[in-house]
């Protein structure tokens, strides 16, 4: 048995569900939202070398670490997947994951869109959910809204956000967030349906190939 099957066998009590989206179309607001919702869920902190954002704490939304720990961690195997986005590195490691999910505790992780292949191939039990901006010219409204990019900048994320929707081929489900308290509630429906094994009801309404189809359809209108 390998090292990254015996973390899995020994984590198999609860189950994660992966949430990930372009930057700027407010993943963290909804997950934190969804936590509030949920008592059985719980979140797991990844780690980042960017800084923090006003309001952000050390150990709640982010271990906050140099970039010559975080490759301490990745020499030492530390992260279940860890990916490089906009000069920055985040990572999910093992050990934010072993230990709620071992309580029996389903997880929400938060990551970024490279990280989803990765997870996917070393947890075979998570469930993905693609978070969608209402538009792509709203993604530019709300990254402008935020005041803390330059348009060069802007212009970067969105390009890379392009670039990341071809990862939704490696996602189950998709959630357009128009409205921060129906994709809540559109996340929280697919946690519920989940536990309850009514996958087909789930994948009816909010399977990624429809969704995605639906909204690029609507961008093109």
């Amino acid at each position: 048995m390998s090292p990254q099957e015996g973390r899995q066998s020994r984590a198999a009590n609860g189950r994660p569900f992966v949430v990930a989206a372009p930057s700027g179309t407010g993943k963290t607001t909804v997950c934190r939202a969804a936590l509030e919702r949920d008592p059985r869920l719980r979140f797991s902190v990844s780690h980042t070398t960017r800084a923090p954002r006003p309001a952000e704490r050390d150990g709640v939304d982010y271990h906050f670490v140099p970039a010559s720990r975080f490759q301490e961690l990745v020499q030492q195997d530390a992260f279940l997947e860890y990916a490089e986005y906009n000069g920055n590195l985040y990572g999910t490691s093992w050990a934010s994951l072993e230990e709620p999910l071992a309580a029996g505790w389903d997880l929400l992780v938060e990551i970024e869109v490279k990280g989803a292949r990765q997870f996917r191939e070393r947890r075979r039990d998570a469930c993905f959910v693609f978070l969608l901006p209402p538009s792509m010219d709203a993604l530019r409204d709300r990254l402008r809204g935020r005041g803390s990019d330059d348009e060069e900048t802007i212009s970067k994320r969105l390009a890379i956000a392009e670039q990341e929707l071809e990862a939704i081929a490696f996602f189950d489900y998709a959630v357009v967030n128009r409205e921060v308290d129906q994709a809540v509630a559109d996340l929280l429906g697919i946690v519920e349906a989940e536990r309850a094994g009514r996958t087909a009801e789930a994948r009816e309404r909010h399977g990624r190939a429809q969704v995605f189809k639906h909204w690029r359809g609507a961008a093109d209108d």
